[in-house]
C-alpha cells in the first residue's frame, strides 16, 4: 500500500509537472508487481540515449517487464486510455537521436530488468534457451547481444550476423537491421530470424514468421518499432569457430580498394576455405585514426604514418578481413589467408596480422569503449552519421567526401564496406539502395569540447548536413541507415516504393501511434481525435 501511494503521489507530481490530463490512477493499473517506477534514477537513465543529441526527455514512468504478457497487458492499457500516452521501448539506449525517448508517456525498459530497481518482485525476463539440434536459440527481446553470444557458445553454436559492438539489444538491432563484416555473407542479422513474438500497438501478442502472421512478421524486421514491441526472437545458430585470423592491409587508391572489396564479397557462395568470414574497411584522413580508436594491430612505438605509405599525404583506405577457424583446421589457416591474399593489391609490405580468441574478435569495440570510458570520451555527444551509398557513386562519394568536405580531420573512426543486396529479404522494411551491391558508408565521430572547432558538436553537426547535400546535389541516392527525419515527406521519401504498406500496416497495428514516437515517423493520435 505505502508503494502505491507514494507511486500515485509521484505520478501526480509529474502529470502536473508536464501538464498532462492523465489520471493517475490509469498508470497504476498498468503495472504488475512492481513493474511500474518512477525512481529517479530509472526516469533520468530512460530520458537519454547515446546520441547525447536530443535534450532529456524525462519519461512519466519507466516499466520494467518479466514476460511479453506484462508488456501486452500494458500496451493494452495504454491504447485503450481515455487521454492516451506514449509507450517507448528501450534496449541498452544506444540510440543516436531519441529514437526511443518519450517525454508524453512511458518507456518499456526491455534491457537491464534482470535486478533492475523495477524489479522488487523478484520476476525476471527469461533467459536464452538453446536449441543445439535445431539450431536456433529463444531470446528476450531487451536481452544483449553479447549475453546471447555466452548463452549459445555453451552449446558451441553461435549466431551467424552480428553488429560490430555487442552491448546492443536483439529487438533494437532487429528494428533496424543489424549489420556487420559478416552481413555480405550471411545477410543482415534481420535475415537470420525464424520467428517473433511481437506486442502490437493494440496490445496484442501476435507470434509471426514466414508461416504465421508473415506480413507483420516482415514488417516488424527493420520496421523501426512502428508496428510492435518485439519480446522473443528465435534466431538461425552455426558452428562457433574457437579462433579468428584478424588482417588489415592499406590502400592509397579508391578503386583499387573497393575493386578488392567487391572482389572479396563476390565469394559468397564459395566454400568456407576459400572466403573470408567477414569484410569491413574504414578510411584514414589523418595519422590519429590509425594509431588510436581500434588500433591494437600497430604499436605505439612504430606508429604507422601516411607520408610513409602514400607520398602525397593523401587518404588511406584500410581493408579488413578476417578468416575464422577451429584449433583442429589451424594447419590449413595459412595457407587459405595466403591464397586470397595473392588476389588482392593492397600496398606492398602493409600487411598487419593478429590472431585471437573468436570471443575477443566479436567483442573487440567493447575494448574500445573501456579506454574511452577512463578518458571520459564515451558520454559525449555523437552525432553519427550513416549512410548507405549505391555502388555506382562510392567513387564520386570518395572524391566529394572523403578527399572533400571532411578535410584532414574526422574526429572519429570512418566505416566502408560493400553489401550484397540478395542477402537481404525484399519484404523486411529496411530500406536500401537499389543496385545489387552497396556500401556502408558510417561517419562515427564524437563531439569534444575541447576548444578545437573541428571536432565541436555545431561543427560535426553541419558538416553532416553538407554531406546530405552534397549527395543531393550530386544525384546520389543514399539512403540513411539507423534513419532520422523531422518531416513527413522526408519519410515517404526514405521509404519510397514501401511507404504505402508501411503505412498501411501502421494504421492496422498501432492505429493510435503510440508506439516508438521518438521516430517521429508518425504522430500519436490523443482520445479526442481518435473517438
Amino acid at each position: 500500500m505505502a508503494t502505491k501511494l507514494l507511486l500515485t503521489f509521484a505520478i501526480c507530481r509529474l502529470i502536473v509537472t508536464v501538464g498532462l490530463t492523465l489520471d493517475p490512477t490509469e498508470l497504476l493499473l498498468l503495472g504488475v508487481d512492481a513493474q511500474l517506477s518512477v525512481d529517479p534514477t530509472d526516469v533520468k537513465a530512460a530520458s537519454l540515449d547515446f546520441g547525447l543529441l536530443i535534450g532529456a526527455q524525462p519519461p512519466l514512468a519507466v516499466m520494467h517487464p518479466a514476460s511479453s504478457q506484462d508488456v501486452a497487458q500494458f500496451v493494452k492499457a495504454a491504447y485503450g486510455s481515455n487521454f492516451g500516452f506514449t509507450v517507448s521501448a528501450r534496449g541498452h539506449g544506444h540510440s543516436i537521436n531519441g529514437q526511443a525517448q518519450t517525454a508524453n508517456g512511458v518507456v518499456v525498459q526491455m534491457s537491464g530488468s534482470k535486478g533492475g530497481s523495477g524489479m522488487a518482485s523478484g520476476r525476471k525476463p527469461p533467459h536464452p534457451r538453446v536449441w543445439p539440434q535445431e539450431r536456433f536459440v529463444d531470446v528476450w527481446g531487451g536481452e544483449l547481444w553479447i549475453d546471447v553470444l555466452r548463452s549459445t557458445l555453451q552449446h558451441g553454436l553461435a549466431p551467424k550476423s552480428w553488429t560490430d559492438y555487442l552491448y546492443l539489444s536483439v529487438g533494437g538491432t532487429l528494428s533496424n537491421a543489424g549489420i556487420s563484416g559478416q552481413a555480405f555473407n550471411h545477410g543482415p542479422q534481420i535475415s537470420n530470424v525464424h520467428e517473433l513474438d511481437v506486442v502490437t500497438g493494440k496490445g496484442e501478442l501476435l507470434t509471426c514468421s514466414e508461416e504465421q502472421n508473415s506480413e507483420m512478421f516482415h514488417a516488424v524486421l527493420g520496421g523501426l518499432g512502428q508496428f510492435g514491441i518485439i519480446t522473443r526472437a528465435r534466431i538461425s545458430l552455426e558452428p562457433a569457430p574457437q579462433r579468428v585470423r584478424w588482417i588489415r592491409v592499406l590502400y592509397s587508391n579508391f578503386s583499387i580498394f573497393t575493386s578488392d572489396q567487391e572482389y572479396l564479397i563476390s565469394l559468397h557462395e564459395q566454400p568456407a576455405s576459400q572466403k573470408f568470414d567477414y569484410v569491413e574497411g574504414f578510411v584514414i584522413v589523418d595519422e590519429g585514426l590509425i594509431n588510436n580508436w581500434r588500433s591494437s594491430f600497430f604499436s605505439p612505438h612504430n606508429p604507422v604514418k601516411i607520408s610513409s605509405l602514400d607520398p602525397n599525404g593523401g587518404v588511406l583506405y584500410c581493408l579488413e578481413i578476417a578468416k575464422n577457424y577451429h584449433e583442429s583446421t589451424a594447419s590449413t589457416v595459412d595457407q587459405e589467408v595466403e591464397s586470397l591474399l595473392k588476389k588482392l593489391n593492397f600496398i606492398p609490405a602493409s600487411v598487419f596480422t593478429t590472431d585471437l580468441p573468436y570471443v575477443d574478435f566479436l567483442d573487440r569495440v567493447h575494448k574500445a569503449e573501456l579506454k574511452l570510458r577512463s578518458k571520459g570520451l564515451w558520454e559525449v555527444p555523437h552525432p553519427w552519421l550513416n549512410l548507405f551509398v549505391p555502388k555506382s557513386k562510392i567513387a564520386d562519394f570518395d572524391k566529394g567526401v572523403f578527399k572533400g568536405i571532411l578535410g584532414n580531420k574526422t574526429s572519429g573512426p570512418i566505416l566502408i564496406y560493400p553489401i550484397n543486396k540478395n542477402k537481404w529479404d525484399h519484404r523486411s522494411s529496411a530500406v536500401t539502395p537499389d543496385e545489387d551491391v552497396f556500401y556502408l558508408v558510417a561517419l562515427l565521430r564524437s563531439a569534444l569540447d575541447n576548444g578545437e572547432e573541428t571536432h565541436s558538436l555545431e561543427y560535426l553537426t553541419n558538416q553532416n548536413r553538407q554531406i546530405l547535400r552534397f549527395c543531393d546535389e550530386a544525384g546520389i541516392t543514399v539512403k540513411q541507415y539507423l534513419p532520422h527525419y523531422t518531416t513527413h515527406q522526408e519519410w515517404v521519401d526514405h521509404f519510397g516504393n514501401k511507404w504505402d504498406r508501411f503505412y498501411r500496416l501502421k494504421m492496422e497495428f498501432d492505429p493510435r501511434h503510440i508506439l516508438a514516437s521518438g521516430q517521429q515517423i508518425f504522430t500519436p493520435t490523443n482520445m479526442a481525435s481518435w473517438r
